[in-house]
């Protein structure tokens, strides 16, 4: 990504695309039952009041009824079915940690099998994004928590926290590219949940084979634990890696989530809020995902930047769109093109 003398002046700048995720699948309702849905109709009531507030991207998950993430392909339907209603402009991106359970003899889903992660593509209606990782890593997201920051929550429990200190996320080169043929089969967006600089290399690699042909929607997550931490060279670094035509989303969790937040907005970027980043404020007080948003679009007020409607986030994220073949990617995105036989140095080359 290049940035001119002019590049952190606002009306350089797209409007601000907010990305909410205000169903906390790390938590449990009794951790902060004001915000916390758990009935469909609080789901989609809370849908309605991010959009309201001004997020453009819901990055959702489903509970069932006891407060525990459900497993069915049925209640994940049923959200999309009612979201398309209830919030028709919004961006609908399904969280791609999740796994399907039969529904018919009750067995329980492994958390994050590789087989019924391809299930994301079979949902319907479909979801405009499905966000996928690259590269198998650790997720510990216990590593940037302190006791007091989760005082009184679920995360508290020697079990839990053990088992989310212990989690991966298993995304091998395999069920990447199969789950990238799916997708892209189904119409379905992939938003690149990148751990750091190795996961955009990769992708970079997949998209120069013709794995990924389309738009690049990419999200830095910087929560640490086997991702990168909330180092601002390490996002800077993978900012100026990334292609000019990427649309890049900073993430980071708990405290940290506010000032890279304000840092993307200052950089032209974009933020992304909700209590499954963050159920505290900076002075360790709960905050809802509506307050985050309202703070996203306080700050970028104060910047200059507009905040994007639906409709306008659409057209940025490019949703609907897919390339015919690697070199359109190539030049959409603002990469070189790659190599042909015998030639040097670095090609340059035009569609």
């Amino acid at each position: 990504m290049q940035f001119f003398d002019d590049s952190l002046h606002p009306e350089n700048q797209d409007k601000v695309v907010i990305t909410v995720a205000p169903y906390g699948p790390e938590w449990m309702p009794a951790d902060f039952p004001e915000d916390i849905p758990v009935s469909m109709d609080e789901h989609v009531q809370k849908a309605v009041d991010c959009y309201d507030a001004g997020a453009t991207v819901l990055h959702l998950h489903v509970r069932e009824l006891d407060g525990k993430g459900s497993k069915r392909l049925s209640k994940f339907n049923e959200l999309l079915d009612r979201l398309r209603v209830a919030v028709p402009d919004m961006i609908l991106q399904v969280g791609g940690s999740i796994s399907f359970a039969p529904e018919d003899d009750g067995a329980a889903a492994k958390w994050l099998s590789d087989d019924t992660r391809h299930m994301l593509a079979e949902l319907m209606p479909k979801p405009d994004q499905v966000t996928v990782a690259i590269n198998t890593v650790q997720m510990n997201i216990t590593e940037l928590m302190n006791r007091e920051d989760i005082k009184g929550t679920s995360l508290n429990e020697p079990t839990y926290w053990e088992a989310y200190r212990e989690m991966t996320v298993p995304a091998g080169p395999g069920w990447v590219e199969e789950h990238l043929k799916r997708l892209q089969a189904a119409g379905v967006q992939p938003h690149f949940q990148l751990t750091g600089m190795h996961a955009l290399e990769t992708l970079e690699r997949l998209i120069r084979r013709g794995v990924y042909l389309g738009p690049l929607n990419v999200t830095w997550v910087g929560i640490g634990g086997g991702f990168d931490g909330p180092n601002p060279y390490n996002f800077m670094e993978f900012i100026r890696r990334c292609p000019d035509g990427a649309c890049i989303t900073l993430e980071s969790l708990m405290k940290n989530v506010l000032p890279i937040n304000t840092m993307a907005m200052a950089l032209g970027l974009h933020p992304r809020c909700g209590i499954e980043d963050t159920i505290i404020d900076q002075h360790g007080n709960r905050m809802t995902s509506v307050q985050q948003i309202e703070q996203c679009v306080r700050i970028a007020h104060e910047l200059g930047r507009e905040v994007a409607n639906g409709k306008e986030a659409k057209k940025i994220y490019k949703i609907g769109e897919q390339y015919r073949t690697v070199d359109e990617t190539l030049t959409r995105l603002g990469l070189p093109p790659n190599r042909k036989s015998g030639e040097r140095n670095v090609p340059l080359r035009s569609l």
